[in-house]
């Protein structure tokens, strides 16, 4: 989801398949299929709640029961990025990685797929959700852990249009940007993905501006919120870009 154009983009582009089906003779189907389920999303996921505040976040460094086998998977291939990484920081990082997004797949309410939950998202039927965001929030997590012999790297492919996504890319530390393993939460729509950016079959680039914004607003946020209870979901969102 492209963090910095304006947000009306992809929305236009989604707009427009369905306008093009509408010349087709198929507006009132399209229309009728989509409405029944946005009826059926917050019905199911508790609409009248909707004012209530989130459950606050919280980090955990346990995964899952259903995730520890991902997460050892996951421990694995972090080890394997050089000889210099620590395994007990590897298997620390994926677990706290599954644990948080975990948490967050919870607290963001996911439903159907990652583009309709984009469209539930722009319509204020949901808080948060975008790729950037579930980037944003495990990189503040990840970043608690104060890792030595890992570094956690802003990934993004199509940089500046519709089709952009963001994840984030672990390295070994002082290793080049290519040689690491993203962590894709969205396009699974909440379940963590890792795999060798370097294999990925979208070109990804590193973005290190952006993860420096996102780490100043949270360092800023804890500042200025210190010794208040804050739920999770407030924004991380670095200063001076258009947020879909």
């Amino acid at each position: 989801m492209n963090k910095r154009t304006d947000p009306d983009a992809k929305v236009a582009r989604s707009i427009h398949v369905f306008a093009r089906r509408d010349r087709q003779g198929k507006s009132q189907s399209v229309h009728g299929v989509v409405g029944a389920v946005v009826v059926f999303a917050l019905w199911t996921t508790g609409f009248a709640n909707a004012g209530q505040q989130p459950q606050k976040f919280s980090a955990s460094f346990q995964a899952p029961r259903s995730d520890l086998a991902r997460a050892e998977a996951l421990a694995s291939q972090l080890a394997a990025l050089s000889p210099r990484v620590d395994w007990n920081e590897a298997k620390l990082l994926a677990d706290c990685a599954y644990a948080t997004v975990g948490q967050l797949r919870r607290q963001y309410r996911m439903f159907g797929t990652p583009i309709f939950n984009n469209f539930l998202i722009y319509h204020g039927l949901r808080k948060r959700g975008y790729c950037y965001q579930w980037s944003e929030d495990l990189l503040v997590a990840l970043d608690a852990l104060k890792l030595t012999s890992l570094e956690l790297r802003w990934g993004e492919s199509n940089p500046g249009n519709w089709r952009e996504n963001n994840c984030l890319v672990v390295t070994a530390k002082g290793q080049p940007f290519r040689s690491g393993i993203m962590l894709d939460c969205w396009r699974h729509l909440g379940q963590l993905y890792f795999g060798p950016v370097a294999s990925s079959w979208e070109p990804y680039v590193e973005n290190s501006a952006f993860a420096r914004d996102v780490r100043h607003i949270a360092a800023a946020r804890n500042v200025s919120e210190h010794n208040h209870h804050v739920a999770f979901h407030s924004r991380t969102d670095a200063s001076g870009k258009t947020r879909d």
